[in-house]
């Protein structure tokens, strides 16, 4: 990932230096465990572990004679380990270090997303209990439709983040897996014994039945639940984007001193934040379909997955931690324009108000089709006029007023009818 959307939190699990010492993680703890099995001498485990270390340059340089990055990486460690370095990787393939070092590298990320997931829910519920009662106009298709709060807007996409730190939760499991069992798998020339020690060393536990790999499903898992979080932080940032459109602006994103919008129309205030996020969800989706694509390697192992992980994995971990730190920041400083809201609410005389009219009629004894029909004349008339005026008409009409009195019809047209359930909601979220 460009360094422009690279915070160091993130960016240190996914550098050459952490992932070469998870390498060596795996390989120490592969050692103690032949050690404790009498395998191997425990005084050569005590040699390995004070000199082990490695150059991430001497291993490229070593790479680019031999062609294998974990021969490269051998081969540099045991410059530093000397003889004692023969214990090191007994029994062992590649795959066997490279997978149980990533998986390590899995978790770490996944800790550090769910404590930014954290974040968010905390931002998303502070302005949720700040605009509790903060009425708005809700809207389908685009469309003026009924009363809402932007509390309510809020407690929806609370909801959906706790989903998704439930989510992380499961997917910490699944993705907290090792695999010590040799070449295609056999555990030929390495017992499972030593695999059970050496995952529980590491944190992890042993893969049910691995091939020469573990099974790229788990992984495809991980980047998908994570394009499942970057397609949430989108929502949110689509909303945004829409809301400010000025001739809507109820919300609008943090503008700070100094900032400008445009190179060319000083009055441009855009709402760039919720605009990148939209871009980089379309990445973090489309690392998922190539997760997917590596599921299916030759027989019991092939290596076309490899160059596809070093890409994507980094990436969607490292674009997904940049964009929940990024919503974050944008939900707690968003402007709120409460008179924008009850402005457009109000647009055209309380249209939005339609429905009570009507089930008001209802009530008193019109069929729904009449009252529909009636109420749906008024609105329309009203509709797109500038000087249209939906609960004026109503006042007038006296298929409306031989029904219903001046109260009850000022009655259809109190916002509060809606909200008499919001608390609920926010009981239901703890909010």
């Amino acid at each position: 990932m460009i360094e422009r959307y690279t915070l160091p939190e993130m960016g240190n699990l996914w550098n050459e230096n952490y992932k070469l010492q998870t390498w060596l993680q795996v390989e120490i703890a592969v050692c103690e465990a032949q050690a404790e099995l009498g395998y191997i001498p425990s005084e050569a485990v005590a040699e390995i572990k004070a000199k082990a270390n490695f150059d991430p340059q001497r291993v490229l340089e070593i790479e680019a004679e031999v062609r294998h990055d974990m021969i490269a990486f051998l081969t540099n460690v045991n410059e530093y380990v000397g003889d004692a370095g023969r214990y090191i990787h007994l029994g062992l393939t590649s795959s066997d270090v490279l997978d149980t070092a990533l998986a390590l590298q899995l978790v770490a990320s996944l800790d550090i997303l769910w404590q930014r997931l954290e974040d968010l829910i905390q931002a998303i519920r502070n302005k949720a209990r700040e605009h509790r009662y903060t009425v708005m106009i809700g809207r389908s298709h685009g469309i003026h439709a009924e009363p809402i709060t932007f509390g309510f807007k809020l407690a929806g996409w609370l909801a959906e983040v706790l989903r998704h730190q439930e989510r992380l939760q499961t997917l910490r499991k699944t993705i907290a897996v090792g695999k010590i069992s040799g070449a295609v798998g056999t555990y030929a020339n390495i017992e499972p014994r030593v695999e059970a020690i050496a995952c529980a060393k590491l944190g992890l536990k042993p893969d049910t039945a691995s091939t020469q790999v573990i099974s790229r499903d788990i992984h495809a898992d991980f980047v998908q639940q994570l394009g499942l979080v970057a397609a949430s932080i989108e929502r949110f940032a689509v909303e945004i984007r829409n809301l400010q459109k000025t001739d809507v602006l109820e919300v609008e994103e943090y503008f700070s001193k100094g900032q400008k919008g445009s190179s060319a129309m000083p009055h441009k205030r855009n709402p760039i934040r919720s605009e990148r996020l939209t871009g980089m969800a379309r990445l973090v989706r489309s690392h998922a379909g190539a997760a997917l694509e590596n599921v299916a390697l030759w027989h019991e192992r092939d290596i076309s997955h490899s160059s596809v992980e070093r890409v994507i994995l980094p990436d969607a971990c490292i674009l997904t931690h940049f964009m929940l730190h990024e919503i974050t920041e944008l939900v707690t400083n968003l402007l709120v324009y409460p008179q924008n809201m009850e402005r457009n609410l109000n647009c055209y005389g309380g249209v939005v108000f339609s429905q009570r009219v009507m089930l008001t009629l209802v009530d008193k004894g019109l069929n729904r089709e009449e009252a529909y029909a009636i109420v749906q004349q008024n609105a329309h008339t009203a509709w797109n006029q500038p000087s249209g005026n939906f609960r004026d008409l109503i006042n007038k009409d006296p298929r409306v007023t031989q029904q219903l009195s001046a109260t009850e019809i000022e009655a259809c047209f109190d916002p509060k009818h809606h909200l008499k359930h919001l608390d609920q909601v926010y009981q239901r979220l703890g909010i």
